[in-house]
């Protein structure tokens, strides 16, 4: 049997101020993609409403975009998965044997909401299967209720971009929200690396949670040795 990954992007590409541009952090992506890919694991891309995910620039930007992501924005055919990802309605959770949501600030905004999201991830959490994030992808656990009607995060360890990495990128004042507090109140025990902006990821069963983009590949890799 084949594994099979499901990526979460998003479809926002601005802040509540439409001149702030904010989108996918590729890089988010491509480190996992390419840890998945490496292990032979099918992939498909989705986001909340189908379609296309605009790219956050500052992912374009060094130290940010590195190797991998280049590689992808470069190819026309990887681009083209981005610009026609797949909508919740279109999936089977039972096809999938792990999700795994990506950031960029515009998560903050289309994740938490998303109903389809939800029932992919309690399903393929209650399930067994593996529910992870990278940075801001763990917005699109905060809402995310189980069959008992209990948050999926509470009582559980969970990692994602903390508010001292929001003052040091200067996006605290354009953020929505105080991601890092909106999780605590959930009942998730928030945990974060000693200094800002390290690769720092946690697992606690088949959770899975990396802290910012400079995670995403370690988080990838804990997901892969679960699979």
């Amino acid at each position: 049997m084949t594994t099979r990954v499901l990526n979460v992007v998003t479809n926002v590409g601005h802040y509540d101020d439409p001149s702030h541009p904010t989108g996918l952090w590729l890089s988010e992506l491509t480190h996992a993609h390419h840890v998945f890919a490496e292990r032979g694991f099918e992939q498909t891309i989705v986001s909340p409403l189908g379609g296309r995910s605009p790219l956050e620039p500052r992912s374009l930007k060094f130290p940010n975009y590195d190797k991998t992501a280049k590689a992808w924005h470069a190819d026309p055919e990887r681009m083209a998965l981005l610009e026609n990802t797949a909508a919740p309605d279109e999936i089977d959770s039972a096809d999938f044997d792990a999700i795994y949501f990506t950031g960029g600030h515009a998560v903050m905004y289309d994740f938490p909401g998303s109903e389809g999201l939800q029932r992919i991830t309690r399903e393929i959490f209650e399930r067994g299967g593996i529910v992870s994030s990278v940075c801001h992808g763990y917005c699109g656990l905060l809402n995310t209720k189980l069959s008992d009607g209990s948050y999926l995060v509470a009582g559980r360890k969970v990692t994602g971009f903390a508010w001292r990495e929001e003052v040091l990128a200067k996006v605290d004042k354009l953020v929505p929200y105080n991601a890092e507090e909106e999780m605590k109140k959930r009942g998730a025990r928030y945990e974060k690396a000693k200094l800002p902006f390290v690769s720092y990821a946690v697992v606690d069963g088949n959770l899975v949670t990396g802290q910012n983009p400079g995670s995403a590949k370690e988080t990838a890799k804990k997901v892969a040795d679960l699979l």
